[in-house]
């Protein structure tokens, strides 16, 4: 602005004072529903990072997580949790089920035992379901949860439950939380990424990796399995590379200027950041993305060389390889759309797990035992479950149905003790009867695994403290090393 048109207002300063300052109020509520008037304050003249890298609140086990999301519902009597009583009681009614358990109609009282065998495995003696022969493997680096349950047994609340702790839509997911507290350790990639099915996202798409009311950038990147894995990575052919240098400097001297004059605000930091961000991922998250620099021993060991396990197998190749480039977060998603291709067996429990396995099996052995040779996994935490599991009585004659009673997931790594099982269901694998497992329990002791106290770890948001686990959660001490 010349001398001359010092004394005119700036479009900031017109809409601050102009009508009783309306028009700054309605910007004000354009900018938070954003998420950007939450970014931390900078010192004057600066414009910092939300992603900055920041101290938990004690030493962590965890650096980072890998969350292997089963979407549509694995089947725990199926796979982790076996149950003779289903087989001695096939075909007739259990005393534990209840009418209201069931999510659709077709779902009868009658039990339906696994058409899988399960055998002991590892120095455990762990049961797994033939169905992971690669996995079963990797089960003394396993901690198996056989009493989780949740408070939905539609796919989409409880999508929304196990990712951000609520049954509704609009509050930050885990993977924001992890970043809202630790920040980035690359400066070139982003700090939260989802990997999804080559098939399509699960239902909420991606209200599942929500900022929600945080800052823009807390919010999980989608990498495609794939085309191009970054949409728009690559800058219009028409735009040369000092022009965008050029545009970001003048946007950044244009924020700087105003930062200056005005101290206390710092609602842009989001944005600017981003912009950078995305303009230093052009070069780093492109050689991120590229599997074809790894050795072709590699690319055989995670199944990229058959068919049925390739995308899955690429996806979790490359969560290895953004945590090992510094990325704090990466979800993973098996199962795309809705019914046969999510993990979602109404119809026929022996075909959709059988298919899904399949699938999963070889790439996520490989994904633990490279992460052990790398000297990667004892920080870096590994998650394995869906939104809930299903039920032991039949849908459909040969299906199951949605079922959030008492499921099994899994952990390991970033300070897990492997090789145990923790909780248990009924005889017949319907209700989590011992040590049950709520899901602000798991999202508590993620959270120590990170180094917080989830108690301690808010955000503040229309004038209250919010926070992953609201008044509940437990850390279980019994699942760490």
């Amino acid at each position: 602005m010349s001398s001359k048109h010092s004394a005119a207002l700036d479009r900031r300063q017109l809409l601050q004072t102009a009508g009783g300052g309306f028009g700054a109020l309605a910007l004000r509520w354009l900018l938070e529903r954003d998420g950007l008037l939450a970014a931390e304050s900078s010192p004057p003249g600066t414009i910092s990072s939300p992603l900055a890298p920041r101290a938990p609140h004690f030493a962590p086990r965890a650096k980072s997580v890998i969350f292997l999301f089963m979407y549509g519902g694995p089947s725990q009597v199926d796979l982790w949790d076996p149950k003779p009583e289903l087989t001695r009681f096939d075909g007739k009614a259990i005393p534990v089920f209840k009418a209201e358990d069931a999510f659709n109609s077709s779902t009868k009282n009658v039990a339906l035992r696994t058409p899988f065998r399960f055998r002991k495995h590892g120095q455990a003696g762990i049961d797994v379901a033939e169905t992971f022969p690669e996995l079963a493997k990797c089960v003394d680096d396993l901690c198996v949860i056989r009493s989780v349950h949740c408070e939905s047994n539609n796919h989409a609340p409880a999508l929304f439950q196990m990712n951000s702790g609520f049954l509704q839509a609009g509050r930050p997911c885990l993977g924001s939380w992890a970043t809202y507290g630790l920040g980035s350790e690359s400066d070139n990639l982003p700090a939260f990424v989802v990997l999804l099915d080559h098939q399509g996202a699960p239902i909420n798409g991606a209200m599942n990796w929500s900022n929600g009311f945080m800052p823009a950038a807390y919010q999980g990147v989608t990498f495609r399995s794939s085309g191009e894995p970054i949409a728009y990575l690559k800058p219009p052919k028409n735009v040369s590379s000092s022009q965008q240098q050029a545009r970001l400097k003048l946007l950044q001297q244009w924020n700087t200027d105003y930062a200056l004059r005005h101290p206390t605000e710092s609602s842009l930091a989001a944005r600017v950041a981003s912009y950078e961000l995305a303009y230093r991922m052009q070069t780093d998250a492109a050689e991120c993305v590229n599997l074809d620099n790894e050795p072709e021993w590699i690319r055989e060991r995670y199944g990229l060389n058959n068919k049925v396990s390739q995308f899955f197998g690429r996806n979790v190749l490359m969560a290895r390889r953004l945590i090992e480039r510094g990325v704090r977060f990466v979800q993973v998603y098996s199962g795309g759309n809705e019914g046969p291709r999510a993990w979602d067996a109404h119809d026929d429990i022996k075909a959709n797990h059988e298919l899904h396995c399949a699938e999963t099996d070889r790439p996520i052995a490989a994904l633990l035992a490279d992460l052990k040779e790398r000297g990667m996994l004892d920080e870096t935490l590994v998650i394995w479950g869906g939104e809930f599991g299903r039920s032991p009585v039949a849908q459909a004659g040969k299906g199951r149905d949605h079922h959030p009673h008492g499921f099994t997931m899994w952990m390991a790594g970033g300070g897990i003790k492997g090789g145990q099982v923790y909780g248990a269901t009924d005889d017949f694998g319907c209700h989590a009867v011992e040590k049950r497992v709520s899901v602000p329990d798991l999202h508590a002791t993620v959270l120590h695994l990170l180094g917080f106290d989830h108690t301690r770890l808010t955000y503040r948001h229309s004038g209250r403290d919010y926070r992953l686990t609201d008044v509940a959660g437990q850390v279980i001490h019994d699942w760490i090393a």
